[in-house]
């Protein structure tokens, strides 16, 4: 563990490099019901029952995690939905106290579970999270079933990502419609 990183509340000056960051290290085409953009980020800042914080190196962001109290229709369970660390900082331990101090401060915020997901092929962070006191509770697959009359065009003209507004209503409901 590096204890030269220091763990702080995320604040809008650091903004504009945790996008940096969740663009460089997360792949939304795997969960294409998920969108990585200002929206997601604001939308974390713009409620009182965040937990959101980064990593410093100096003043340098290297990691962060964003958390809040909105999981589907449940206000007593947490959600942490997203977290990152920088590819030449991972190893040292920042990911786990990102981790920690997030569920901390949900729980101390009233959540009785808090939830995340990892994507199938991600070992290192599921072994991560089962760490740091996670379980696999239940695996969801996404099917997707092409239309057979367009199946001679290019598959981005027959399945196109769906829109960032889709795409963020689906991770917060589950549903695509609000």
């Amino acid at each position: 563990m590096d204890s030269d990183i220091a763990i702080v509340p995320m604040g809008l000056g650091h903004l504009r490099e945790v996008l940096d960051l969740g663009d460089e290290v997360f792949d939304t085409e795997v969960k294409p019901y998920t969108s990585w953009s200002l929206t997601s980020v604001a939308e974390h800042l713009d409620t009182s029952d965040r937990s959101c914080w980064v990593a410093l190196d100096s003043d340098r962001v290297v990691g962060f995690v964003l958390g809040s109290m909105e999981f589907e229709l449940r206000e007593d369970w947490g959600y942490l939905e997203w977290i990152a660390v920088a590819p030449d900082m991972q190893g040292h331990g920042i990911a786990g106290r990102l981790v920690e101090i997030c569920c901390a401060t949900l729980f101390e915020r009233g959540a009785r579970r808090i939830v995340t997901d990892v994507e199938v092929g991600n070992t290192p962070s599921a072994t991560m999270m089962t760490r740091h006191g996670f379980s696999d509770a239940a695996t969801v697959t996404l099917f997707v079933r092409p239309n057979p009359d367009e199946a001679e065009r290019p598959a981005e003209e027959v399945a196109p990502g769906l829109s960032v507004a889709t795409k963020r209503t689906f991770a917060r409901t589950g549903r695509l419609r609000p």
